[in-house]
């Protein structure tokens, strides 16, 4: 069994990443500085004896290098990131901060340490609008906000320190990922855990357009698991891979769901659509599958059931 390292352990989707490590009987060192993650969402990795919960920034130099030091894990997962669009172009320093200054300090942590695979929580934010879909790898990558652009400069200095040092990196781009312990509070929270709170709240939801538009979600659990693949599968080489289902869903499949669980919740209200909303996303599948063993597993229906039934 592998020692693996969590930045952003006590997150939406660090957390999820941390149970499955822990399931699968491998021994984790989580850290985390409680800045959006929750302490409450590692209630049971903290009730085992091969997690090991730290307390830090790993944004502040020195900090996370010694950790990783004392720890010498098998592999790193660097999820710890400022993740609000919103406030990456409000906050243009603390976006590089967060998201490039962390992620090369976790570059050099595992380096130093001799840990030798990293993986990395990407986004397809990283490709920006793209007209022909399915979303493959080797699309141009044009950011539209200073988060993508972050991740895309992040991915680089990965996979740039891999060659350089002969580590293995894992960068894993996410689409839109979905499940419990995400914050419907918050200003990146996917419109399904939004929805889930107004329904749940027996209030209307507000639709921006008429509902058509796709995207393709995918379930925590699933992205976890994926994560767990990327840093314990041997004999894997570095790259960067679409985590996804590879399958379209309108907000109009996600409303009927909620809706035949939520009968008197009141209708949805249709807003004008947003200008700059991506009418449709959905991203291949195929180097995930090829590279790292890894397909989706929870449908769209059944993850929504989940979180409808968890509340």
């Amino acid at each position: 069994m592998a020692h693996v390292f969590v930045t952003g352990a006590a997150g939406f989707i660090g957390s999820h990443t941390v149970d499955r490590l822990l399931k699968e009987g491998h021994r984790v060192t989580g850290a985390d500085n409680f800045r959006t993650g929750r302490r409450e969402n590692l209630t049971v990795a903290l009730a085992s004896p091969r997690f090991t919960l730290l307390e830090l920034d790993v944004a502040r130099e020195g900090g996370l290098a010694a950790a990783v030091t004392v720890a010498r894990p098998d592999a790193l997962i660097h999820l710890a990131a400022l993740v609000s669009v919103q406030e990456s172009m409000r906050d243009l320093g603390l976006n590089f901060d967060l998201n490039v200054r962390a992620t090369h300090l976790a570059a050099e942590a595992a380096r130093a340490a001799g840990t030798g695979r990293i993986v990395f929580a990407s986004s397809a934010a990283i490709y920006g609008d793209v007209a022909s879909l399915p979303v493959r790898e080797e699309a141009a990558k044009l950011p539209i906000s200073p988060y993508g652009a972050a991740k895309l400069a992040s991915e680089a200095l990965l996979l740039g320190h891999g060659v350089a040092f002969g580590l293995t990196v894992r960068c894993q781009r996410y689409f839109n990922v979905f499940g419990p312990r995400q914050d419907p509070a918050s200003p990146y929270s996917g419109v399904i855990s939004i929805f889930a709170r107004r329904y749940r709240e027996r209030k209307a939801v507000t639709v921006y357009g008429d509902g058509s538009q796709t995207r393709d979600f995918i379930s925590v659990h699933d992205v976890a698991r994926a994560n767990v693949l990327a840093a314990t599968r041997p004999d894997i080489r570095s790259g960067a891979a679409n985590i996804c289902t590879g399958r379209a869903t309108s907000l109009l499949d996600v409303l009927s769901v909620f809706r035949r669980h939520h009968p008197e919740a009141p209708p949805p209200v249709f807003g004008e659509a947003r200008a700059g909303d991506i009418l449709h996303s959905r991203g291949s599948a195929a180097v995930a599958a090829a590279e790292l063993g890894f397909q989706s597993e929870v449908p769209v229906e059944e993850g929504l059931a989940e979180l409808i039934r968890l509340g």
